[in-house]
C-alpha cells in the first residue's frame, strides 16, 4: 500500500467496526476525494457514513464537533491544510474546550484529516504546514505519519481517541516511497512496504516517537516527509546519527527524545514549515531544558524559510541535502558557519 491506500485502509476497517464512524468533506464522498483517499467508502458505507459537503470548512468542522457530542465519530476531511483556517474557531473554541467546558459530561472525539505540506507546486494556497499554530491549543492532539504503515496504525488509534485529532498528512509521500533529490527509495520506506501494512485492524499507540535509524554522534528530529530526507542525508556522510521520527507533534514523545540527545550530546531538528515559531522552536526548547549539561554543541534547526511558500521554488524552500548537510557536519564536526 502506498500512504493514500493506507489511509483508506483504516477508514474501511473502522467504518466496519463502528457504525458511529462517519467520513465526509468537499468531493470526500462520491467522487473519493481529490487524493483519493476516500475512493469506494460511499458506495460501500452508503450516502448517510461517507457523504460530500459545501465548500464551508466552518461548517464541517462545526458539524463534526456536533456529531461528536451527539455520540458519533467524525472523520471530517479538509481538502488541504491551507483551506483550515475558517474552522479554526470550531477547533479552538468548540471541539478543543468541549470536555473541559461541561466537566466531562460531552467529549469531542472528531479527528479533522488534511493533506500538508509542499510536494505538487501548490504554492501559497495548496502547500502551507500549519501544524505549528494547532500544538499552541490545548486539548487538541496533532499527528503526523510519515510511511503508510505509521498512517494507518495512527489514524485508527486517532479515530478511537475521545479527543479532537488533526492528522496531517504529507502530500509529497502519499502516492508511493520518497525519493526527492534521489534516483531510488530510501530507508526507512523500504521496512514499510506493502508486505507490511495489513488489511486488518491494528493500531499504533499516539504519543510513540519511533527510531528509524538508531546513532551516537547527534539526534535528529523529524516528522513526516523531512523524516525521510533527513535519514537520505544520513546515509551520504559520515556521521552516525540517529534519527528520531515524531509521529505525534501533541502528545509529544518527549522521554525519547530526552534519552536520545543525552546519549549522543548533540541535536538537529528538520521540519518543512517557517522557522520562526514553528514546532522545532518548542523542541529546541524542550532539549535545552531537559538536556543543558549533556549537550556537546549548539541546537540546529534547518527548516522552511520565513516567506510565503513560493510555487516555483518550491524545491529551494524545502529543506535538503545541502542545508541538512551543512548543518550535520556543522554540529558534528564543528564546522563554522
Amino acid at each position: 500500500m502506498n500512504m493514500i491506500e493506507a489511509i483508506n485502509s483504516a477508514l474501511d476497517n473502522m467504518m466496519e467496526r463502528d457504525d458511529n464512524v462517519v467520513v465526509f468533506g468537499e468531493d470526500a464522498g462520491y467522487f473519493g476525494g481529490v487524493f483519493r483517499a476516500t475512493a469506494g467508502l460511499q458506495e460501500k458505507y452508503g450516502k448517510t457514513r461517507c457523504f460530500d459537503t459545501p465548500i464551508t470548512e466552518c461548517g464541517i468542522i462545526g458539524a463534526a464537533v456536533g456529531m461528536g457530542a451527539y455520540g458519533l465519530r467524525p472523520v471530517p476531511e479538509i481538502q488541504f491544510a491551507d483551506y483550515i483556517y475558517p474552522g479554526m474557531d470550531q477547533l479552538i473554541s468548540e471541539a478543543a474546550r468541549l470536555r473541559y467546558r461541561s466537566a466531562g459530561e460531552f467529549i469531542a472525539p472528531l479527528t479533522v484529516r488534511s493533506p500538508f505540506g509542499g510536494g505538487i507546486f501548490g504554492g501559497q494556497t495548496h502547500s502551507q504546514s500549519p501544524e505549528a499554530m494547532f500544538t499552541h491549543v490545548a486539548g487538541l492532539k496533532t499527528v503526523i505519519p510519515s510511511t503508510p504503515y505509521d498512517a494507518k496504525g495512527l489514524l485508527i488509534a486517532s479515530i478511537e481517541d475521545n479527543d479532537p485529532v488533526l492528522f496531517f498528512e504529507p502530500k509529497r509521500i502519499y502516492n508511493g516511497p520518497f525519493t526527492g533529490y534521489y534516483d531510488k527509495p530510501v530507508e526507512p520506506w523500504s521496512k514499510f512496504d506493502s508486505a507490511n501494512v495489513p488489511d486488518d485492524y491494528y493500531r499504533i499507540e499516539l504519543g510513540k516517537a519511533n527510531i528509524v535509524r538508531p546513532g551516537t554522534e547527534v539526534t535528529i528530529l523529524a516528522y513526516g516527509t523531512m523524516v525521510h530526507v533527513a535519514n537520505a542525508v544520513v546515509a551520504e556522510h559520515d556521521i552516525d546519527a540517529e534519527v528520531i521520527d515524531l509521529r505525534t507533534l501533541v502528545p509529544l514523545d518527549i522521554e525519547t527524545i530526552e534519552e536520545s540527545v543525552k546519549k549522543t550530546g548533540r541535536c538537529l531538528i528538520v521540519h518543512e514549515a517557517t522557522r520562526t515559531s514553528g514546532f522545532g522552536a518548542e523542541l529546541s526548547a524542550l532539549v535545552q531544558e531537559r538536556c543543558f549539561y549533556h549537550l556537546e554543541a549548539p541546537i540546529e534547526r534547518v527548516t522552511g524559510f520565513d516567506t510565503p511558500y513560493p510555487h516555483s521554488l518550491e524545491w529551494a524552500y524545502f529543506p535538503g541535502p545541502v542545508r541538512i548537510g551543512e548543518a550535520l557536519e556543522k554540529i558534528v564536526k564543528g564546522l563554522k558557519s
